[in-house]
Protein backbone atom coordinates (compact mmCIF):
# COMPACT_ATOMS: atom_id res chain seq x y z
CA UNK A 1 0.00 0.00 0.00
CA UNK A 2 0.81 3.70 -0.47
CA UNK A 3 1.97 5.42 2.55
CA UNK A 4 -0.31 8.36 1.65
CA UNK A 5 -3.15 5.73 1.59
CA UNK A 6 -2.34 4.26 5.07
CA UNK A 7 -1.58 7.95 6.42
CA UNK A 8 -5.35 9.27 5.02
CA UNK A 9 -7.06 6.10 6.53
CA UNK A 10 -6.15 6.67 9.95
CA UNK A 11 -6.68 10.48 9.58
CA UNK A 12 -10.25 9.41 8.12
CA UNK A 13 -10.77 6.93 10.89
CA UNK A 14 -10.15 9.36 13.58
CA UNK A 15 -11.99 11.98 12.07
CA UNK A 16 -15.01 9.51 11.71
CA UNK A 17 -15.36 7.88 15.33
CA UNK A 18 -13.52 10.66 17.24
CA UNK A 19 -14.49 14.05 15.66
CA UNK A 20 -16.79 16.41 16.69
CA UNK A 21 -19.46 18.18 14.83
CA UNK A 22 -19.54 21.66 13.95
CA UNK A 23 -23.59 21.66 14.17
CA UNK A 24 -23.94 24.19 17.26
CA UNK A 25 -23.88 27.54 15.12
CA UNK A 26 -23.62 28.89 11.49
CA UNK A 27 -21.62 28.08 8.80
CA UNK A 28 -19.80 29.58 5.92
CA UNK A 29 -19.50 26.89 3.34
CA UNK A 30 -23.23 25.99 1.57
CA UNK A 31 -24.32 23.31 -0.97
CA UNK A 32 -25.23 24.38 -4.43
CA UNK A 33 -28.95 24.02 -3.41
CA UNK A 34 -28.39 26.38 -0.19
CA UNK A 35 -28.26 24.18 2.42
CA UNK A 36 -25.21 24.79 5.02
CA UNK A 37 -22.48 22.65 4.40
CA UNK A 38 -21.55 21.23 7.53
CA UNK A 39 -18.26 18.99 9.13
CA UNK A 40 -17.35 16.24 11.19
CA UNK A 41 -13.74 17.42 12.63
CA UNK A 42 -10.90 17.00 14.53
CA UNK A 43 -8.02 19.40 15.63
CA UNK A 44 -4.68 20.02 14.08
CA UNK A 45 -3.57 16.73 12.53
CA UNK A 46 0.01 15.94 11.75
CA UNK A 47 1.63 14.00 8.99
CA UNK A 48 5.48 13.53 7.78
CA UNK A 49 6.21 11.77 4.62
CA UNK A 50 9.81 11.12 3.75
CA UNK A 51 9.67 11.97 0.26
CA UNK A 52 13.15 10.18 0.06
CA UNK A 53 11.60 7.03 0.73
CA UNK A 54 8.37 7.23 -1.60
CA UNK A 55 6.19 10.04 -3.60
CA UNK A 56 3.01 10.43 -1.51
CA UNK A 57 0.02 10.13 -3.77
CA UNK A 58 -2.59 7.51 -2.41
CA UNK A 59 -3.93 5.05 -4.81
CA UNK A 60 -7.66 4.31 -2.94
CA UNK A 61 -8.59 6.91 -6.03
CA UNK A 62 -7.53 8.87 -8.46
CA UNK A 63 -5.09 12.04 -7.77
CA UNK A 64 -5.73 14.38 -10.66
CA UNK A 65 -1.49 14.61 -10.95
CA UNK A 66 -1.16 17.01 -14.29
CA UNK A 67 -4.39 19.41 -12.68
CA UNK A 68 -2.67 19.38 -9.54
CA UNK A 69 0.99 20.31 -10.72
CA UNK A 70 -0.29 22.69 -13.02
CA UNK A 71 -2.19 25.08 -9.93
CA UNK A 72 1.01 24.78 -8.19
CA UNK A 73 2.91 25.91 -11.00
CA UNK A 74 0.13 28.60 -11.26
CA UNK A 75 0.53 29.79 -8.07
CA UNK A 76 4.46 29.50 -6.94
CA UNK A 77 5.88 30.07 -10.59
CA UNK A 78 3.62 31.95 -12.47
CA UNK A 79 1.86 33.75 -9.16
CA UNK A 80 -0.55 34.20 -10.48
CA UNK A 81 -4.23 35.34 -9.06
CA UNK A 82 -6.40 34.88 -12.38
CA UNK A 83 -8.04 31.47 -13.53
CA UNK A 84 -6.89 32.19 -17.21
CA UNK A 85 -3.37 31.12 -16.46
CA UNK A 86 -5.17 28.25 -15.01
CA UNK A 87 -5.62 24.61 -17.34
CA UNK A 88 -8.52 23.51 -14.47
CA UNK A 89 -11.50 24.57 -13.43
CA UNK A 90 -11.44 24.12 -9.67
CA UNK A 91 -10.88 27.55 -9.04
CA UNK A 92 -13.87 29.26 -11.31
CA UNK A 93 -16.76 29.40 -8.28
CA UNK A 94 -14.22 31.81 -6.52
CA UNK A 95 -13.15 33.74 -9.78
CA UNK A 96 -15.09 37.25 -10.63
CA UNK A 97 -16.24 38.08 -14.11
CA UNK A 98 -12.63 38.81 -15.12
CA UNK A 99 -10.92 35.61 -13.92
CA UNK A 100 -9.58 37.03 -10.48
CA UNK A 101 -9.69 35.46 -7.24
CA UNK A 102 -8.74 38.48 -5.41
CA UNK A 103 -5.52 39.38 -3.92
CA UNK A 104 -4.44 35.64 -3.19
CA UNK A 105 -2.33 32.84 -3.33
CA UNK A 106 -0.23 33.44 -6.37
CA UNK A 107 -0.65 37.73 -6.37
CA UNK A 108 0.81 37.15 -2.66
CA UNK A 109 4.06 35.47 -3.82
CA UNK A 110 4.54 37.96 -6.38
CA UNK A 111 4.61 40.99 -3.87
CA UNK A 112 8.14 42.45 -3.99
CA UNK A 113 9.29 42.93 -0.07
CA UNK A 114 12.70 44.89 0.71
CA UNK A 115 15.97 43.17 2.46
CA UNK A 116 19.16 43.76 3.05
CA UNK A 117 20.37 42.41 -0.85
CA UNK A 118 17.38 44.37 -2.58
CA UNK A 119 13.74 43.53 -3.42
CA UNK A 120 12.79 40.34 -4.10
CA UNK A 121 9.28 38.33 -3.80
CA UNK A 122 8.71 35.52 -1.37
CA UNK A 123 9.64 32.69 -3.57
CA UNK A 124 13.03 34.59 -4.74
CA UNK A 125 13.41 35.23 -1.60
CA UNK A 126 13.62 31.05 -0.88
CA UNK A 127 15.82 30.33 -4.12
CA UNK A 128 17.78 33.06 -2.89
CA UNK A 129 18.73 31.90 0.48
CA UNK A 130 18.77 28.23 -0.53
CA UNK A 131 21.29 29.31 -2.62
CA UNK A 132 23.29 31.78 -0.07
CA UNK A 133 22.24 30.66 3.00
CA UNK A 134 21.18 27.31 3.24
CA UNK A 135 21.84 26.91 6.88
CA UNK A 136 19.31 29.97 8.18
CA UNK A 137 15.87 29.11 9.92
CA UNK A 138 14.29 32.11 8.45
CA UNK A 139 13.57 30.35 5.07
CA UNK A 140 9.90 30.67 4.62
CA UNK A 141 6.67 31.99 3.16
CA UNK A 142 3.10 33.42 4.54
CA UNK A 143 0.02 34.82 2.21
CA UNK A 144 -1.97 35.01 4.99
CA UNK A 145 -1.88 38.91 4.83
CA UNK A 146 -4.14 40.21 6.71
CA UNK A 147 -4.35 43.92 5.04
CA UNK A 148 -5.71 42.14 1.78
CA UNK A 149 -7.89 39.84 3.07
CA UNK A 150 -11.05 41.45 2.21
CA UNK A 151 -9.42 41.82 -1.00
CA UNK A 152 -9.52 37.77 -1.38
CA UNK A 153 -12.61 35.65 -2.99
CA UNK A 154 -11.19 33.05 -0.50
CA UNK A 155 -8.97 33.48 2.21
CA UNK A 156 -5.73 31.01 1.88
CA UNK A 157 -6.34 27.54 3.01
CA UNK A 158 -2.74 26.57 2.86
CA UNK A 159 -1.18 29.26 4.05
CA UNK A 160 2.57 29.12 5.24
CA UNK A 161 5.83 27.14 3.98
CA UNK A 162 9.20 26.72 6.41
CA UNK A 163 11.87 25.44 4.46
CA UNK A 164 14.69 23.54 6.71
CA UNK A 165 18.06 22.21 5.30
CA UNK A 166 19.54 19.94 7.31
CA UNK A 167 22.32 17.56 6.21
CA UNK A 168 22.33 17.87 2.60
CA UNK A 169 18.10 17.22 2.58
CA UNK A 170 15.70 19.86 2.35
CA UNK A 171 12.51 19.52 4.69
CA UNK A 172 9.25 21.37 4.64
CA UNK A 173 6.25 22.51 6.82
CA UNK A 174 3.05 23.16 5.11
CA UNK A 175 0.77 24.86 7.33
CA UNK A 176 -3.05 24.37 6.93
CA UNK A 177 -5.53 26.19 8.36
CA UNK A 178 -8.45 23.93 7.30
CA UNK A 179 -8.77 21.12 5.08
CA UNK A 180 -11.76 19.11 2.96
CA UNK A 181 -9.61 16.00 3.56
CA UNK A 182 -12.08 13.95 0.43
CA UNK A 183 -11.47 16.63 -2.22
CA UNK A 184 -8.10 18.52 -0.92
CA UNK A 185 -5.72 16.20 1.14
CA UNK A 186 -4.03 13.82 -1.30
CA UNK A 187 -4.24 16.70 -4.07
CA UNK A 188 -2.05 18.99 -1.48
CA UNK A 189 0.35 16.36 -0.55
CA UNK A 190 1.16 15.60 -3.80
CA UNK A 191 1.56 19.63 -4.84
CA UNK A 192 4.06 20.10 -1.84
CA UNK A 193 5.74 17.37 -2.17
CA UNK A 194 6.43 18.84 -6.18
CA UNK A 195 7.07 21.62 -4.82
CA UNK A 196 10.02 20.23 -2.55
CA UNK A 197 11.23 18.41 -5.15
CA UNK A 198 11.57 21.53 -7.27
CA UNK A 199 13.13 23.66 -4.72
CA UNK A 200 16.04 21.00 -3.92
CA UNK A 201 16.82 19.83 -7.33
CA UNK A 202 17.95 23.73 -8.30
CA UNK A 203 19.69 24.01 -5.07
CA UNK A 204 21.62 21.20 -5.45
CA UNK A 205 20.22 19.59 -2.55
CA UNK A 206 18.52 16.13 -2.04
CA UNK A 207 14.94 16.10 -1.13
CA UNK A 208 14.11 15.00 2.55
CA UNK A 209 10.75 14.75 4.82
CA UNK A 210 7.18 17.06 4.23
CA UNK A 211 5.75 17.64 7.34
CA UNK A 212 1.60 18.79 6.83
CA UNK A 213 -0.12 20.20 10.06
CA UNK A 214 -3.98 20.74 9.54
CA UNK A 215 -5.07 23.06 12.24
CA UNK A 216 -8.95 22.14 11.17
CA UNK A 217 -9.43 18.83 9.03
CA UNK A 218 -12.47 17.85 8.42
CA UNK A 219 -15.41 15.45 6.36
CA UNK A 220 -18.16 17.25 4.81
CA UNK A 221 -21.76 15.84 6.06
CA UNK A 222 -22.43 14.90 2.19
CA UNK A 223 -19.06 13.40 1.81
CA UNK A 224 -19.28 10.55 5.01
CA UNK A 225 -20.64 7.67 3.33
CA UNK A 226 -18.31 7.93 -0.54
CA UNK A 227 -15.25 8.37 2.58
CA UNK A 228 -16.45 5.47 4.44
CA UNK A 229 -16.80 3.34 1.03
CA UNK A 230 -13.26 4.74 -0.33
CA UNK A 231 -11.29 3.71 2.60
CA UNK A 232 -12.21 0.39 2.77
CA UNK A 233 -11.16 -0.18 -0.84
CA UNK A 234 -7.86 -2.40 -1.72
CA UNK A 235 -4.57 -0.27 -2.32
CA UNK A 236 -1.85 -0.25 -4.57
CA UNK A 237 2.06 -0.25 -4.30
CA UNK A 238 3.18 3.85 -4.65
CA UNK A 239 4.10 4.80 -8.09
CA UNK A 240 7.69 5.84 -8.95
CA UNK A 241 8.27 9.75 -9.26
CA UNK A 242 9.97 11.16 -12.07
CA UNK A 243 11.73 14.50 -12.62
CA UNK A 244 13.32 15.92 -15.02
CA UNK A 245 16.88 16.16 -14.07
CA UNK A 246 17.67 18.77 -16.56
CA UNK A 247 15.95 21.26 -15.37
CA UNK A 248 18.35 23.86 -12.90
CA UNK A 249 15.91 27.44 -13.36
CA UNK A 250 12.71 27.09 -10.93
CA UNK A 251 10.76 28.88 -13.35
CA UNK A 252 11.70 26.18 -16.07
CA UNK A 253 9.90 23.48 -14.77
CA UNK A 254 6.14 22.65 -16.71
CA UNK A 255 3.54 20.14 -15.95
CA UNK A 256 5.43 17.98 -18.56
CA UNK A 257 8.34 18.22 -16.35
CA UNK A 258 7.12 15.62 -13.80
CA UNK A 259 5.58 11.99 -14.11
CA UNK A 260 4.45 8.95 -11.98
CA UNK A 261 5.20 5.84 -13.21
CA UNK A 262 3.03 2.47 -13.00
CA UNK A 263 0.51 4.47 -10.71
CA UNK A 264 -2.38 1.78 -10.08
CA UNK A 265 -5.16 3.57 -8.50
CA UNK A 266 -9.21 2.54 -7.98
CA UNK A 267 -11.84 3.91 -9.74
CA UNK A 268 -13.81 7.05 -9.36
CA UNK A 269 -16.41 6.89 -6.40
CA UNK A 270 -19.11 9.05 -8.02
CA UNK A 271 -19.71 12.45 -8.35
CA UNK A 272 -17.79 14.45 -5.74
CA UNK A 273 -19.98 17.82 -4.65
CA UNK A 274 -18.16 20.65 -3.65
CA UNK A 275 -18.84 23.13 -0.92
CA UNK A 276 -18.69 26.93 -1.43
Amino acid sequence: MSYADDVFIENCKKILNEGVWDTTGPVRPKWADGTEAHTKKTFCIVNRYDLSKEFPVMTLRKTGFKNCVDEILWIWQKKSNNIKDLNSHIWDSWADENGSIGKAYGYQLGVKHKYKEGEMDQVDRVLFDLKNNPLSRRIMTNIYTFQDLHEMNLYPCAYSMTFNVTGNKLNGILNQRSQDMLTANNWNICQYAVLLHMFAQVSNLEVGELVHVIADAHIYDRHIPLVEEMIKRPTFKAPKFVIDKSVKNFYDFTVDSFKLEDYEYNPPIGKIEVAI
